[in-house]
């Protein structure tokens, strides 16, 4: 329960004379992040608001924008989801492709960010600021297999991105050398829904290209998509969203309030919470630095005052803390098992609004 208080009065919690223990767990730390101020504070609160969700069965939402893949953490994500903290997922097309090399076993490695990358492009080695993927045997080989799932006997009707990631997941599944290393296997095992914000804006969608231009049409229904993700969020009692980055997977998974109630008119209120880790600044007029309290105005989040924290830091600093923490003082959560679900909540809502539409 929120307590209100009147932030412009002296009172709080006295801040501790901090002291380090050798013997201190993930918990002890976050604690004393919790207990200080800044940044470090607001990391501090916003693991402690993620295990508030946990433990209210919030229908939690992960989104994960940039390339976090190729640094490894999709095995972060992977635990998540198997402890059932991460109920949907948004994301780009490159963590879903680069998550992708890991199970078939195609080498990613520690590189250098201080580079001369016209001697890399001589080497064929491609960079992503300090990680390096072999050109040939990385990302040709990869792309071979992204051609050969969803070449001729992939189904020329409408699908979704949820749909994509599904097969993708279930192909690397059965034939892929390592698949308990993706968090595509792992969504797939334990059907949570992975949805690609921006799937044209990736190497998954250039694959497609050698096809199209064999005649092959492949139909993407995007409406139907965003009408799921809604439905999610309308079934849900309590709904919350973890953001690494912002971007368009941060907008996706905020535009199921304003779905609700600007154009649908559900009158649903939008999510009960929200935590945002971003190193992009608000005061540009980009969604992603733009403020969790902004999005109220638009119907995006329930309260704008309450159930809400922005952590301003790097996500490869924080997220691990984050996760860490949870996994060590929250008992695993039955799977909520969404993805095979996503047909009757789209009817559910589809039924709420013929029996009452906008017009």
């Amino acid at each position: 329960m929120f307590v209100k208080v009147d932030p412009h009065k002296f009172h709080g919690k006295d801040i501790p004379h901090i002291k380090l223990d050798p013997n201190m767990t993930i918990e002890d730390l976050v604690d004393v992040f919790a207990s200080s101020g800044y940044n470090g504070r607001q990391l501090g609160d916003a693991a402690k608001l993620y295990a508030r969700m946990i433990e209210e069965d919030a229908t939690i939402c992960l989104t994960v924008s940039g390339a976090m893949t190729p640094v490894g953490f999709g095995g972060i994500i992977k635990t998540l989801i198997e402890r059932g903290f991460v109920d949907w997922i948004i994301t780009t097309g490159a963590n879903v492709y680069h998550e992708d090399h890991f199970a078939w076993g195609l080498p990613v490695k520690q590189g250098s960010f201080d580079v001369d990358d016209m001697k890399l492009y001589e080497n064929e080695i491609v960079r992503i600021r300090d990680v390096y993927i072999k050109f040939h045997e990385t990302l040709e080989a990869e792309d071979e297999l992204i051609q050969k799932m969803f070449g001729d006997d992939f189904p020329d009707k409408p699908f979704t991105t949820a749909e994509f990631c599904n097969l993708m997941g279930k192909i690397s599944k059965e034939k892929a050398k390592h698949p308990e290393k993706s968090f595509i296997t792992t969504a797939y095992d334990y059907d949570v829904p992975v949805y690609i914000s921006t799937i044209k804006d990736s190497s998954l969608a250039l694959n497609l290209a050698v096809h199209r231009l064999r005649d092959k049409i492949y139909n993407l229904d995007f409406v139907r998509e965003i009408i799921e993700q809604a439905a999610i969020l309308y079934d849900s009692k309590k709904s919350g969203i973890l953001e690494l980055g912002g971007g368009v997977p941060k907008n996706t998974a905020q535009q199921t309030g304003p779905l609700l109630d600007q154009i649908l008119r559900r009158n649903d209120g939008g999510q009960d919470y929200v935590i945002q880790i971003t190193d992009a600044r608000p005061d540009t007029g980009g969604l992603s630095g733009a403020t969790l309290q902004e999005g109220k105005s638009w119907g995006k989040v329930q309260d704008a005052h309450h159930g809400m924290v922005t952590v301003y830091a790097d996500v490869t600093i924080a997220f691990p803390i984050l996760a860490l923490y949870v996994l060590s003082n929250q008992k695993t959560r039955e799977p909520k098992r969404l993805y095979k679900k996503l047909n009757k909540l789209y009817e559910k809502l589809k039924d709420d609004y013929s029996k009452n539409p906008t017009n």
